[in-house]
């Protein structure tokens, strides 16, 4: 198998992240975020546990450099990018790029279904995906969901947690922001699977793979409504790690 087209992504990455991590540590003008609405007095009491405390952060000092980096990317690369992606396109091309590249990720729902015993998210996930590749054109269209065959978002990280895998300590991965040990892993097998499998073919077009993951990447950040900083709490960092680990754990019992 060609594995040229996966090298180079992987080489750019690596490279994007260790420049954009440089260039975050030198004597540079520090960005101006908005200042929170309250102080952290109007919310810490003495001798009170907060909720905050329940996730396991042991690289807790890393983890917010982290954060603060994922902030600059997002304000000054991932943002501008898709917002001239927005300018440019009509809404219906967006949807229609969304609905196309969420047909192509009921691979990684199938396999996860498949691998947790759910035959009933199995069927869902098959049907949705022979649906809108027929009726729907491709997948330009998502007529299963109006025929009553919601998307199933399954992951393998989801699959490690329903046999019985805990959260590990909590991570905020570069540029894909917080995640855990075992989530991590679960990307890296994902990806790797479908590398593996190769369901559109990119060994032989690596144009096209370029053209995936780059739209798959700006989808993503389209569709998300989140901004650093914009919580107008002295706990954003907190508050993200609480929510994010605590709606895995709502995914995973589902």
């Amino acid at each position: 198998m060609n594995t040229g087209y996966g090298t180079h992504i992987i080489r750019f990455l690596i490279l994007v992240v260790i420049a954009l991590l440089l260039t975050s540590c030198a004597a540079a003008p520090v960005a101006k975020w908005p200042p929170p609405v309250r102080s952290v007095d109007d919310f810490v009491k003495p001798d009170v546990n907060y909720v905050f405390q329940e996730v396991h952060d042991p690289f807790e000092g890393f983890n917010r450099n982290i954060y603060k980096f994922n902030a600059k990317f997002d304000k000054y690369v991932y943002l501008p990018v898709v917002n001239t992606y927005e300018f440019i396109t009509p809404k219906i091309f967006r949807t229609g790029v969304s609905n196309v590249l969420d047909n192509i990720g009921e691979f990684d729902n199938l396999v996860n279904s498949i691998l947790q015993l759910n035959l009933r998210k199995t069927s869902i996930t098959a049907g949705r995906f022979v649906v809108n590749t027929i009726l729907g054109v491709g997948g330009l269209m998502d007529p299963a969901t109006t025929m009553g065959l919601p998307r199933q978002n399954e992951d393998f990280g989801q699959t490690l947690g329903y046999w019985g895998a805990g959260n590990g300590p909590f991570i905020v991965l570069p540029i894909l922001g917080p995640s855990n040990l075992r989530d991590t892993i679960g990307i890296a097998t994902d990806a790797a699977t479908f590398h593996l499998v190769d369901p559109l073919n990119f060994d032989h077009n690596e144009e096209l793979a370029w053209i995936y993951f780059g739209m798959r990447a700006i989808d993503e950040r389209y569709k998300s409504k989140f901004r650093y900083f914009a919580s107008g709490s002295p706990f954003e960092y907190e508050l993200i790690r609480l929510f994010y680990t605590r709606g895995r754990k709502v995914l995973i019992e589902n």
